[in-house]
């Protein structure tokens, strides 16, 4: 691994560094994939890094390229002590609205946590999200965490490789949509095929009022 990325992961871990001072062993970095799409569900990705992991690459998911992050999707596994992503549907978007639906994959997330360690993580980091249940967890809701986060940032790669592969899968049973190029955003590409074609089973209804 060259200095320059050493010296960059170095900075990305600094957050989890202080935490790991205090006395918090057990860190778990949460995130999601997919708030804003029109169509498929938000995926929540929650993960309990080893102490010393470093892996080469990683950063906020939308800064990684799909490439690299396949590859770290496996790294980032093997890596982890625990780890989980939960996909909330869009009929859960439609009925509790994309905030709690993806408070709701955060919970599920966290409980699978609990589950596999046997035990409650120290801390939970997230990106940008407040009043969650964490099962009387302390948490810290910090402000771009992917960008700033390591554990938040493997966190948003397990969840947006897990949901674009579920958007690659979408396009095969609905090709008319272009959902291997845009994963269900808002690009003129898919409204126009709305328009065309309608919704699919997958849309989120309250998304696609405007051109429905």
């Amino acid at each position: 691994m060259k200095e320059q990325e050493i010296e960059r992961l170095t900075n990305l871990k600094k957050y989890e560094e202080n935490l790991y001072s205090e006395g918090n062993n057990l860190i778990c970095g949460v995130d999601e994939a997919g708030r804003g799409p029109l169509a498929g569900p938000v995926a929540v990705g929650a993960v309990v890094m080893k102490k010393d992991s470093m892996l080469e690459w990683i950063n906020d998911s939308k800064k990684v390229t799909e490439k690299r992050r396949e590859i770290l999707y496996d790294r980032i596994i093997e890596d982890s002590l625990a780890w989980s992503v939960r996909l909330i549907s869009e009929k859960d978007i439609d009925e509790l609205n994309i905030l709690n639906a993806t408070k709701k994959g955060v919970t599920l997330a966290i409980k699978d946590i609990i589950e596999q360690l046997k035990t409650k993580p120290d801390i939970i980091i997230l990106d940008a999200l407040r009043e969650i249940d964490t099962f009387n967890i302390p948490y810290q809701s910090i402000i771009k965490g992917d960008a700033n986060c390591y554990s938040i940032s493997c966190a948003s790669i397990l969840a947006k490789v897990t949901r674009d592969r579920l958007m690659k899968e979408y396009d095969e049973k609905y090709p008319e949509y272009g959902f291997a190029k845009h994963k269900g955003y808002g690009t003129k590409m898919h409204i126009d095929a709305i328009k065309q074609y309608g919704p699919t089973e997958i849309h989120r209804k309250t998304f696609i009022e405007n051109f429905v």
